[in-house]
């Protein structure tokens, strides 16, 4: 089991910065691959970036690519989300997932947080 708590959102300009961090209960953190997806207004969630368990793969959305990037703090027990050039339609709720394998975490992680807002205004 492991729960995740998010944080960091907010209302950023276009062309801003934000980095959200997801802290993971449990003392196996670094078993869990751990990824981020997002839900903008009227659309389905979708996959953002995910990081294997030692932080050694990355991966992202082609939509992200450049502009955002993952990493973790295994000892911290968390995973942030670092996002610059924020455009418009980067606005959704962020939501810090985890499980135990990286093909998994990147369609159907088994394990959400409760999500945290992103507001890019143009």
């Amino acid at each position: 089991q492991v729960q995740l708590v998010e944080s960091g959102g907010g209302l950023v300009q276009a062309g801003g910065s934000l980095r959200l961090s997801c802290a993971a209960s449990g003392r196996t953190f670094s078993s869990y691959a751990m990824g981020w997806f997002r839900q903008a207004p009227g659309k389905e969630r979708e996959f953002v970036a995910a990081v294997s368990g030692t932080g050694a793969i990355l991966r992202y959305t082609d939509s992200v690519k450049g502009r955002f990037t993952i990493s973790r703090d295994n000892p911290k027990s968390t995973v942030y989300l670092q996002m610059n050039s924020l455009k418009p339609e980067d606005t959704a709720v962020y939501y810090c997932a985890a499980d135990l394998a990286l093909g998994v975490v990147v369609s159907t992680p088994g394990y959400w947080g409760q999500g945290t807002q992103v507001t890019v205004s143009s």
